[in-house]
């Protein structure tokens, strides 16, 4: 294949992106002078689109490839970058590389022949690079790019810039930080309940009453391309997979695990079941929730969903009302890289006890527990212990 194809295919690509919101944070990453840096994440969260973005706001000659094109794949991408180079081309994006056939040993040679070019490839979430066998560990930067968070929603839906705040400024001026943007972005509250059932993904972008399907469509991808493409998986066994999401979705609850139950219920091995959870811990489908403790057990103990969007569309998917509890526990936990399950109180984040639930939540259970706070689904708070449940989506 001609390199023509994909110049004249990113030119029209190009003109349809904006760059008027960007997410900053992940394009400065793309930025920065590493040579190799692989931008990893689930399906949806926008990598496709930063991509673009960043080679719209390039000075140096881009090229932008994906996995997803037919074309692409039946092409050679080392002789691609070789005839582009002889262009003048300076900087390789390939999308969802990890479509590409021996994309590790072709991206390793690019790296080792050219050496003043820079590569920017993405991929799955489940795209383990550090285990790939043509030892790229040594050569990329890896970053996970997450869904949209709550503050990221209101700056691209209210075209507004708004602050992020560390976990300590929260959980020492709640009130103060609350009162302030409540009463300036008058609509915050509201916005908040539709970002818990749309606006984690910018497929709301697009309208709002296809999100649903588009969200569903994308989760499927997973289940039926992705997890068998990225992992030793017999294909007779994704519905496995769906039949777990079923189970979570249809409990309305936090998931207990009963690992000899599902693995009897699911005809596999005890071993085999471990493994499907690791995967779909990794596909962005599930948050796993393990309690803290100093042996820390490798298999979770409760399952949730990565976030509120997906939990809202499973449920409408088999037309069940959601339980508002799930709703804002999915939400708090996914705030957090790192959180565990408490006996006492719902979550332990870093040496801090927290109790979620709804404006009437009281501090009995947590009185006499220090370090201990109350996240409540409520606009503003008048107390630094009672923290609204929202803010905790401006940590990023």
């Amino acid at each position: 294949m001609n390199i023509d194809y994909f110049i004249r295919k990113q030119e029209l690509n190009l003109a349809n992106i904006t760059t008027k919101y960007i997410r900053v944070k992940y394009l400065d990453i793309l930025n920065s002078n590493n040579k190799l840096i692989a931008l990893i994440g689930a399906r949806g969260v926008g990598k496709t689109t930063l991509l673009y973005q960043y080679i719209k706001l390039l000075d140096e000659k881009a090229l932008y490839m994906s996995g997803d094109d037919v074309e692409f794949t039946n092409s050679k991408l080392y002789d691609l970058v070789d005839e582009f180079y002889i262009l003048g081309g300076r900087v390789v994006v390939v999308d969802e590389v990890h479509k590409y056939k021996n994309w590790s040993q072709e991206i390793k040679n690019i790296y080792d022949s050219f050496p003043d070019i820079k590569i920017r490839i993405s991929g799955s979430s489940m795209l383990n690079i550090l285990y790939e066998k043509y030892d790229l560990s040594r050569r990329v930067v890896i970053h996970q790019m997450n869904t949209l968070s709550f503050r990221e929603y209101l700056e691209l839906t209210k075209d507004i810039k708004l602050s992020i705040f560390t976990l300590d400024e929260i959980l020492s001026n709640s009130s103060n930080i609350s009162k302030e943007l409540v009463f300036k972005h008058k609509d915050l509250y509201a916005s908040f309940k539709e970002y818990l059932k749309y606006g984690a993904y910018p497929f709301f972008i697009e309208g709002i009453d296809s999100f649903d399907n588009k969200l569903y469509n994308a989760m499927d991808k997973i289940i039926y391309e992705d997890i068998p493409s990225l992992n030793r998986v017999d294909y007779t066994h994704i519905s496995i997979f769906e039949k777990l999401i079923y189970f979570v979705t249809s409990s309305n609850k936090p998931f207990t695990i009963n690992v000899a139950a599902l693995s009897r219920e699911f005809g596999i091995s005890e071993p085999t079941l471990n493994t499907y959870l690791q995967i779909l811990d990794k596909s962005g489908i599930f948050k796993p929730m393990r309690k803290k403790s100093k042996k820390l057990s490798k298999k979770p103990q409760k399952l949730l969903f990565s976030n509120t969007n997906i939990l809202s569309t499973y449920a409408n998917k088999i037309n069940i009302e959601l339980d508002v509890g799930v709703v804002r526990e999915t939400f708090f936990i996914n705030c957090f890289k790192e959180v565990y399950y408490s006996d006492i109180g719902d979550f332990i984040v870093g040496d801090a006890i927290f109790e979620v639930g709804g404006k009437s939540k009281s501090f009995k259970q947590i009185k006499d527990i220090k370090n201990s706070f109350l996240a409540v689904d409520i606009d503003f708070t008048t107390n630094d212990k009672k923290i609204p449940l929202w803010l905790f989506g401006f940590l990023y």
